[in-house]
């Protein structure tokens, strides 16, 4: 099965150059809602209350926001939300869709911005929820569309789109990725960030023509691999900070690499990442200029 599930292509018209560069993925995803946060909150009431569906979680009814897009509300906070996928119908989790967890984002300096990372926690804290040690399946072509959706909505908003690396969970068996505002801890979720990511989470589409790498190296917002992501057809699955690679092990970097799935090797931030011996001989070092530029057609609306 593919990152994204059970999926339909499209393409778009026109030349047929630009129709392979333009070929995507509708995805089967479903958006988790944790009601104590205050970002979940804010955009699930844009969202409204869409209909249900046969399906239910403790109680709580599956609901459909659109086609192939779900969305379950749960009580308590996302990131210790553990093994949820495995509460999630039989039939539902065969189809293995993607997991979404719209959330708000915290930093100790305040940062103002919208984020989006995969799951995992590659140290060996309790405290950020999910298993120590222990990474999560990603959907690198989903996640990267995500980015590049909130990237165009950022523009208006005077705030980055940014990766974040790997660094919290919960635990899932499911591939799973967080999409995240960040604001001054005193004040109320933007309304006009929260309508940005509203729109984007219900109409995620995945490029099938990105080539897929493992991150490795740089700061904990990957600059380096938000900016190849974003200007050039490079898709992410896990990122693992040069923090992470300093407390991580091989077998780390061996799980980053077996679960983002289409993977074609590791991209190094910097030089001096790629002299981790974490990462050495895991997969091939690919260059930056490995992928093509992204047209500005291709650009989400």
């Amino acid at each position: 099965m593919s990152e994204v599930g059970h999926a339909n292509v499209r393409s778009f018209g026109g030349c047929k150059s630009c129709r392979t560069l333009r070929t995507v993925v509708d995805p089967e995803y479903i958006l988790i809602v944790s009601d104590p946060d205050p970002v979940a909150t804010a955009v699930a009431q844009r969202w409204g209350t869409p209909a249900a569906t046969e399906w239910h979680v403790e109680g709580s009814p599956i609901r459909a926001v659109g086609s192939g897009v779900y969305l379950l509300r749960r009580p308590g906070w996302h990131i210790h939300d553990e093994h949820l996928d495995r509460l999630l119908p039989a039939e539902l989790s065969a189809r293995r869709p993607v997991l979404v967890f719209p959330s708000i984002h915290r930093s100790e300096r305040g940062v103002a911005a919208l984020t989006v990372h995969p799951l995992g926690n590659p140290g060996v804290s309790h405290d950020v929820g999910g298993e120590p040690h222990r990474l999560n399946p990603t959907a690198p072509r989903l996640m990267t569309g995500a980015l590049r959706s909130l990237s165009e909505g950022a523009k208006s908003l005077g705030v980055p789109a940014t990766f974040e690396a790997t660094h919290h969970g919960p635990s899932l068996d499911l591939p799973a990725f967080f999409a995240e505002i960040g604001f001054p801890e005193h004040e109320e979720p933007p309304a006009d960030a929260v309508r940005v990511l509203a729109r984007a989470l219900t109409d995620l589409t995945a490029t099938v023509g990105d080539r897929v790498a493992v991150g490795a190296g740089g700061g904990h917002y990957a600059p380096h691999f938000t900016d190849l992501a974003v200007k050039r057809r490079w898709a992410f699955g896990h990122i693992l900070s040069r923090h992470a690679l300093a407390v991580a092990d091989r077998e780390i970097a061996e799980s980053a690499y077996a679960l983002t799935p289409g993977a074609e090797g590791i991209l190094f931030a910097r030089a001096e990442d790629a002299e981790s011996s974490v990462c050495a001989g895991v997969a091939r070092r690919l260059k930056d200029s490995g992928a093509e530029s992204r047209p500005s057609l291709e650009a989400p609306p």
